[in-house]
């Protein structure tokens, strides 16, 4: 109970930080939002090829989504770090706040606003681009993005908690941050690449993310992409939380 408890009060300091901006929320939605119409409508011609079954609007827009965790959730290092240099990490050693609670409160603000700015997405999508959705499919794919946006959260904590420089973090991240975007077939599918970029894909668990989002975004809730992202999302997920939690707990031992 009282991890439970210290991981609220964590969680709700964080959300309403991030309340007190919420110029941010905006900010975030931006990018999407200039893909979403500046790109979009350049797939139009390929509905019917390869990976475009499903209609260029309903596989591109659950690419974003994924796009739109994937960066929200990789750059929150940054903010730690702001607080490590102002002293509010090395002022909570002297509170008896559980040290896990201090990473999963602070992951779960991060993960909650992924969510918000997701189905913001979507209506968007849906009234200016058109998209076609099935409700059910989507808050199921809600779990791909909550699994994807709570393990990219832990990881950048943690790696900020290592390097403790915004400087080093950003090219860091970028450098993770590339080859995994265009691995996963986020702008387009990997179905239009060559065979050896495919295979090279397959060892991206982003790409399972994308294509389960796709998946559930068209109702193909028994598609295997599903169960493969969900067995490697949450198997990262649950690895980097429980790396991201030593390094915290050391930080404020």
């Amino acid at each position: 109970m009282k991890a439970l408890r210290d991981t609220w009060l964590v969680y709700s300091r964080a959300m309403k930080l991030n309340l007190k901006q919420p110029v941010w929320l905006v900010v975030m939605l931006i990018q999407p939002l200039y893909f979403l119409i500046f790109f979009a409508p350049l797939l139009d011609g390929l509905e019917g090829t390869p990976g475009f079954e499903a209609g260029a609007m309903e596989t591109f827009v659950p690419g974003l989504i994924i796009m739109m965790a994937l960066f929200g959730s990789t750059f929150v290092g940054f903010g730690l770090i702001a607080e490590l240099r102002q002293g509010v990490i090395e002022r909570m050693r002297v509170t008896p706040v559980s040290r896990v609670a201090l990473l999963i409160g602070r992951t779960l603000s991060t993960v909650t606003t992924t969510v918000i700015q997701a189905f913001i997405l979507v209506v968007l999508a849906a009234l200016i681009g058109g998209l076609q959705i099935d409700w059910g499919g989507v808050f199921l794919m809600f779990g791909i993005i909550i699994l994807t946006s709570f393990m990219l959260g832990a990881l950048s904590y943690g790696v900020a908690m290592v390097l403790k420089s915004e400087d080093t973090l950003a090219p860091v991240l970028n450098t993770v941050v590339q080859p995994i975007m265009l691995l996963s077939g986020i702008m387009l599918p990997m179905a239009l690449a060559p065979a050896w970029l495919q295979s090279v894909a397959d060892f991206n668990p982003f790409y399972y993310a994308v294509e389960a989002a796709r998946s559930l975004f068209a109702g193909d809730l028994g598609n295997d992409a599903v169960w493969q992202a969900a067995v490697f999302i949450g198997g990262l997920a649950v690895l980097l939380v429980w790396w991201a939690s030593r390094k915290f707990a050391r930080a404020v031992a």
